[in-house]
């Protein structure tokens, strides 16, 4: 079973409608309610970041399949700034928007699998994977 599909992110709303697919798709992978909020709280950093740093860019999730186990892929892509200082945004409470800082950090612990990747004026992608218990 491979399911795709992607929301495109360009006003505060699509945070919302970025969340919800992703809850919706936990849900019918069989993850608990507790998992499902996890995901959902992941989508809602990494949309939020798209929206406040790059304006535009995408949440694209996938069904994923290895020997015994299945999960949700996320990828979080925008064609913003990009990330000057990676170690720096992986920092605990580290935040240039005002918030709680618990962004990218926040959502590499809610996750199994957590892959930054940026180039100043080219963008960022953020991979994260979980998978079912």
């Amino acid at each position: 079973m491979e399911i795709k599909s992607c929301v495109k992110i360009r006003k505060e709303w699509d945070i919302v409608s970025a969340r919800q697919m992703g809850r919706e798709m936990a849900k019918e992978l069989g993850f608990g309610t507790v998992d499902q909020a996890r995901i959902a709280t992941a989508i809602s950093e990494l949309a939020r970041n798209i929206y406040l740093y790059a304006e535009d860019g995408q949440i694209d999730y996938e069904v994923i399949t290895e020997v015994n186990r299945r999960g949700i892929k996320i990828t979080a892509h925008d064609n913003g700034p990009g990330i000057e200082d990676l170690g720096r945004v992986m920092e605990d409470g580290y935040s240039t928007s005002g918030g709680l800082g618990a962004g990218l950090p926040g959502v590499k612990r809610l996750m199994n699998h957590f892959d930054l990747q940026s180039e100043p004026g080219k963008g960022t992608t953020v991979t994260a994977i979980k998978w079912v218990r």
